[in-house]
């Protein structure tokens, strides 16, 4: 051949194979589709302390929880796509009345520190251990002690555990959500040591998803390691490496934000946005939690039901929510309940009704009622003077007229009148300002005309000022009381008034507040409403509670606590009137803990003596005490029949509605930032925040392709066909 013909037919060979592999490739990509591949590293960055990798004693740690929820599992798991309780490790079986859990381990369960020559199977002595010593005397863990106390746990067999309880307890099955823990790594270590078991606290062994490979302490933060567990009996992870660096505040975690493919608790600005970069997806979910006002109804102030009501008509939560940028409004800690219909609106004239049937009333009203009292003494009767204000300085004297009307021995104050001799049948009289008998004094007085043996005739109500402003703004305040006495358009109501150093005057503007509320004893409504420092937004909150307060004639003195423990102390010892706090509920949204009687902070013995000592699970914030609410949360707790419990339900709701221990204001809403490289996230609907990592099983950073269902490489000659049959067409 010649030079030229081996250069096409080389020229035409490359081109036919480049069209073969085209066509292959166009084949390959219209016939398959991506899917998650195995491999790759996730980094995770937070602002938080990582301490004790122990699921006993990791429920107020953030950071903690993520780490051990993938270390560790339960016999139960909660599903933020169902919003139920499944089985996990076990499964389940309810026998006597829903009174009897019975819970069989799977099979092929092993802990991480398990080899092939010594392999650790999870047992039913280790689920004895892991429940059985929260029982203890002296277990660190009051809360966690307190879900199973009273609980009978009894081993069957080896792969078999029954725990009973005494009573049906709807809620029972998320207390079996616990990491178990390996009895052969704790067994032997005294219970109330269990916290400083520092070889196992801080290098855990669990058989959860991922196994714990090693904990650094850096300059900006504490980075823990996790890798894949082979063995593991779930659904297997796609991601080989997770990783956790808890870094001290978020300007740190900023400076190392390149190499960090998600962020949990990202903060936001003014306007409610993410504060993290557009290459991150942000997830903004909220928790079964909610902010409120508790009123600490051991306080006499707090016990008028009317005063309640007023407060809680008379509070804005839009406003609240929009001053601190957040977005779902609750009304009730009953969150079973869809929160999108308010039992209370905010309704200013409403919360004024209430309160004006309540013991605390507005100074203007309080005012302006004597006023009309003393126009109404002093508009009838012998005693008669043109002004019911006078200006007098002291040393000058007032003198009046009035008629004897056919009586002796007439006297004003104890002062004699005497005969007026340019009026015949009329008496004259005139009343120091020294301080001596029968004087005017300054302020108001009491004029009164007596005759023969002291018997009173009239009295009239005479104020007395040496100021000339003063003179001038009580002058003005008779002709405000003269509008009001009208009932035409140009008369006045309560709220056109405002008091100012005692003295009515029309307010100057429609929103300018009242003066403070007072009972009949004359003290101002004045309430303590103690907050944290954490989160900020609390600070914020108060504030606005406080502004809307006073605008129905409410003051309230903000107390933030310098630190936790020092609010906690506060809490403690129920040393507020209001409480502003939030409460989670977790995934079983149980109440009781929250509102029944017995969960309150015992001050006194049945013989009426102070107790010695105050229970730190006394989570009754508000001392709420009512036997009907009682009985309805005893009820939602031990029915397992969902028409019971849903009427329960809704009447506990009308109970709360009535009794007002408490305004609900929001939940919080967080941010959870991931890279865009990161996919196959979906939180669902957590309860706690680690729940976000109950789905890592989905995600992935690596990807694949494979054959549709019903394709292969066989598929190739009959799609080219296909091509064909287009081309020919």
């Amino acid at each position: 051949m010649k030079r030229w013909e081996k250069l096409l037919l080389l020229f035409l060979t490359l081109l036919l194979i480049m069209s073969g592999m085209l066509l292959l490739r166009k084949f390959y990509n219209e016939n398959t589709e991506i899917v998650p591949a195995k491999g790759g590293t996730y980094i995770e960055g937070s602002v938080g302390t990582i301490r004790t990798l122990n699921p006993w004693f990791t429920v107020t740690n953030d950071a903690n929880s993520d780490i051990t929820s993938l270390v560790f599992s339960g016999l139960q798991r909660f599903s933020p796509f169902t919003g139920e309780i499944e089985d996990d490790m076990a499964l389940l079986t309810l026998g006597d009345g829903n009174r009897i859990y019975t819970l069989t381990l799977r099979d092929n369960l092993f802990w991480h520190d398990s080899t092939s020559l010594d392999p650790h199977p999870v047992t039913a002595d280790d689920v004895l251990f892991t429940y059985k010593i929260t029982q203890e005397q002296g277990f660190p863990n009051p809360i966690l002690q307190k879900n199973f106390r009273g609980v009978d746990i009894e081993k069957i067999n080896d792969r078999t555990v029954q725990f009973r309880l005494k009573e049906p307890y709807y809620f029972f099955r998320s207390n079996l959500t616990l990491g178990l823990l390996p009895k052969h790594r704790l067994e032997g270590v005294p219970v109330e040591r269990l916290m400083e078991a520092l070889d196992f606290n801080l290098a855990p062994v669990g058989s959860g998803p991922y196994k714990f490979r090693s904990m650094v302490e850096a300059e900006m933060s504490t980075e823990v390691t996790l890798e894949k567990f082979p063995d593991y009996y779930g659904s297997k992870p796609y991601i080989d490496r997770v990783i956790f660096r808890a870094f001290g505040d978020y300007p740190s975690l900023l400076s190392d934000l390149r190499n960090l493919d998600g962020v949990r608790h990202v903060p936001r600005n003014k306007l409610g946005q993410a504060i993290i970069p557009e290459r991150y997806r942000t997830f903004f979910y909220a928790l079964p939690q909610y902010v409120a006002l508790f009123f600490n109804m051991d306080r006499s102030i707090l016990k008028d039901q009317n005063l309640r009501l007023g407060l809680q008509l008379g509070t804005n939560k839009q406003a609240i929510v929009d001053t601190i940028n957040e977005r779902m409004i609750v009304d009730t800690p009953l969150l079973e309940f869809a929160q999108d219909n308010w039992q209370y609106q905010f309704k200013l004239d409403l919360a004024q009704g209430a309160l004006f049937d309540s013991d605390w009333n507005l100074p203007e009203k309080i005012r302006l009622q004597h006023l009309l009292e003393n126009r109404e003494k002093n508009g009838t009767g012998a005693l008669v003077f043109p002004e019911a204000v006078v200006l007098l300085n002291t040393g000058s004297s007032l003198s009046f007229t009035g008629s004897f009307l056919g009586l002796t021995g007439l006297s004003v104050n104890g002062v004699p009148v005497r005969r007026n001799e340019t009026n015949s049948g009329t008496w004259v009289i005139s009343l120091p300002t020294d301080g001596g008998t029968g004087s005017i004094l300054l302020g108001e007085n009491a004029l009164k005309l007596t005759a023969t043996g002291g018997k009173t005739i009239d009295t009239f109500i005479l104020t007395r000022v040496s100021e000339s402003d003063l003179f001038s703004k009580m002058r003005e305040e008779e002709k405000i009381v003269e509008l009001y006495t009208e009932r035409d358009v140009t008369s006045v109501t309560i709220s056109d008034l405002r008091t100012e150093n005692g003295i009515l005057r029309l307010k100057k503007e429609e929103n300018e507040p009242h003066g403070i509320r007072t009972n009949a004893a004359g003290e101002p409504l004045r309430l303590r409403l103690l907050t944290s420092a954490l989160p900020p937004a609390y600070a914020e909150v108060a504030k606005e509670v406080k502004k809307q307060w006073r605008t129905i004639g409410a003051e309230v003195i903000v107390e933030v606590a310098k630190d936790r423990k020092e609010f906690e102390e506060r809490v403690l010892h129920r040393d507020y009137d209001v409480l502003l706090f939030g409460q989670p509920l977790l995934d079983n949204l149980d109440s009781y803990p929250y509102w029944h009687s017995s969960q309150s902070q015992l001050f006194q013995n049945s013989q009426g003596e102070k107790e010695s000592g105050l229970r730190l699970d006394a989570n009754n914030l508000s001392q709420y005490a009512s036997f009907r609410a009682d009985a309805l949360l005893e009820k939602v707790r031990e029915t397992h029949n969902t028409d019971e419990r849903e009427t329960a339900l809704e009447e506990l709701r009308e109970v709360f509605k009535k009794d007002i221990p408490a305004i609900v204001l929001y939940s919080p809403t967080y941010v959870f930032a991931v890279s865009e490289d990161i996919l196959g996230v979906d939180l669902g609907k957590p309860s706690r925040h680690s729940d976000r990592l109950l789905s890592i099983h989905r995600w992935f950073i690596k990807q694949g392709r494979t054959f549709r269902a019903g394709k292969s490489w066989w598929s190739f000659f009959p799609w080219l066909l296909t091509l064909q049959g287009d081309g020919n067409s």
